[in-house]
């Protein structure tokens, strides 16, 4: 009897449009990949949409409404003129001069839709100077790719993709960094931003954004209630993260233009009700030594160090919150102890009651950088009080004299090989853990666990320096003398 043959195993969109990126080698640097193809993509993904809609316009009203632009907008639909729709794109993509035509589809589909304003390439293609074969020979692929699956986060989950291909080859602390959707969930599950203004001073592609709208959908939360800023300096990612959240109609003040948060803030005066971020890690002479000293967002603390920004995010962000602001970011583990300047810092915060929890996060999250990274969760208003989120009461204690440490080290499963990720069983162990340690009543439901949380006392931290190391505050079990000492030599 004949073996059943094996079924083909369906290649994703993601390794589809990899090898449409391929066909650029020798062409483009591989740092730019992301960025000719997301643009096409988008191209594309924003022509099903529009006709899809036009087919309902049609069988609704007739085709003398088909190019009326306010029967698309209404919907949330870019309106697509016609040198820019794809059937015009793949009718001359054997031509000569298809990158010019494709820098005219973009241009005129940004200059029809407002909201687009800034997130589309200008004269891109041209410039690139790209082999008409090798742009056409994309062209087709993307022409394959199936856009229709309005559920999943496709530019997120592209731009994901590409990061993870071309991370290490752009060296670790030169790639964008990308925050892993299972972290950026973390951050959402545990401030629950249900209603006012969400802001993220280092926004990247906009998938902090992205997540939080989808956590509030999905806690049958109103995204109206959600107002958007941020903020991103390097020009390619603020347009992909424009291109990003205008696909999803969802509204955002990302800033005039692409700028740096600590030399040209571009919400001076926001206050906002939360924070998600993450910033670049140990970031380098972010600042000249003269200059900044007298920015206001210092106010009461000693001025943050040339040598690293980690510092200067924190206080950034403490700048920006509202009276019961929270925050929810990311640095990396030196900060939790670093001595000098930072630690007088630290310790203004920790006296300031602003330090809510820290939480020490799994090796190899992240596609830039294998180290262990922290979780910093800042709260504006820490005292007894009782709030409304999303129809449900919750009665807060008070919280000013404690900091919650948590080691999440031991979680995460298996991720593309060289990667983990928090599972949903992993987050909602550590969200069920946060929310019983800050809820009236919370002796009866939380209570401390070696190698996994520690609630510590002001006193505590003060006699140990200030340092908000968990492994410092959480008990740990010595099993040194059940250690076989030669096998564990041999293994590492």
């Amino acid at each position: 009897m004949a073996k059943a043959a094996k079924p083909k195993k369906e290649t994703s969109m993601e390794e589809v449009l990899w090898k449409s990126a391929d066909k650029l080698r020798g062409s483009v640097e591989p740092s730019e990949y992301k960025h000719v193809v997301l643009s096409l993509f988008f191209l594309k993904f924003a022509n099903d949409r529009f006709e899809s809609q036009q087919t309902k316009i049609v069988e609704s009203y007739g085709w003398k409404f088909a190019e009326t632009t306010a029967f698309y907008t209404k919907d949330n639909v870019f309106f697509i003129p016609a040198e820019s729709r794809w059937s015009y794109i793949m009718e001359n993509a054997k031509q000569p001069d298809i990158a010019l035509k494709i820098d005219t589809a973009l241009y005129t589909l940004e200059k029809h839709n407002p909201s687009l304003k800034g997130a589309l390439p200008d004269n891109y293609y041209s410039r690139l100077q790209l082999d008409p074969a090798k742009l056409a020979s994309l062209l087709d692929e993307i022409n394959r790719i199936d856009t229709s699956d309005k559920e999943n986060d496709i530019i997120g989950r592209v731009y994901e993709y590409f990061l993870t291909k071309f991370a290490l080859k752009e060296g670790k602390g030169k790639g964008e960094f990308y925050t892993p959707k299972s972290v950026v969930n973390l951050i959402a599950e545990m401030i629950e931003p249900y209603k006012g203004i969400l802001y993220d001073p280092c926004c990247g592609s906009g998938g902090m954004f992205v997540q939080s709208i989808k956590f509030v959908e999905a806690h049958s939360g109103n995204t109206r209630n959600i107002s958007i800023y941020g903020q991103e300096n390097i020009s390619t990612t603020f347009k992909l993260a424009k291109m990003n959240l205008a696909i999803r109609g969802i509204s955002a003040n990302l800033g005039e233009k692409a700028a740096d948060t600590f030399k040209n803030d571009q919400h001076k005066d926001l206050k906002a009700d939360f924070i998600m971020a993450n910033p670049p890690f140990n970031q380098k002479e972010w600042r000249e030594d003269d200059e900044l000293t007298k920015d206001a967002r210092w106010n009461g603390y000693d001025v943050p160090p040339t040598s690293n920004a980690n510092y200067g995010w924190i206080l950034n962000i403490v700048s920006k919150l509202s009276q019961n602001g929270v925050a929810g970011f990311l640095l990396a583990n030196g900060a939790l102890s670093d001595d000098g300047t930072e630690l007088k810092i630290r310790r203004k915060l920790i006296e300031n009651n602003l330090i809510e929890a820290i939480l020490v996060l799994p090796r190899n999250l992240f596609y830039t950088t294998d180290i262990s990274v922290t979780l910093w969760i800042l709260n504006k208003n820490k005292k007894a009080r009782s709030v409304e989120q999303n129809g449900e009461v919750k009665h807060y204690r008070n919280r000013e004299k404690e900091i919650l440490f948590m080691d999440l080290r031991q979680m995460g499963s298996p991720y593309e090989k060289k990667y983990v990720e928090l599972t949903a069983e992993d987050r909602d162990k550590v969200t069920s853990v946060y929310h019983a340690w800050q809820l009236e009543g919370f002796e009866k439901t939380y209570q401390d666990v070696p190698e996994f949380c520690y609630s510590a006392s002001f006193d505590e931290v003060a006699e140990k320096g200030f340092t908000l190391v968990p492994s410092r505050y959480i008990e740990f079990v010595n099993r040194d003398e059940n250690i076989d000492f030669d096998s564990k030599m041999r293994s590492l």
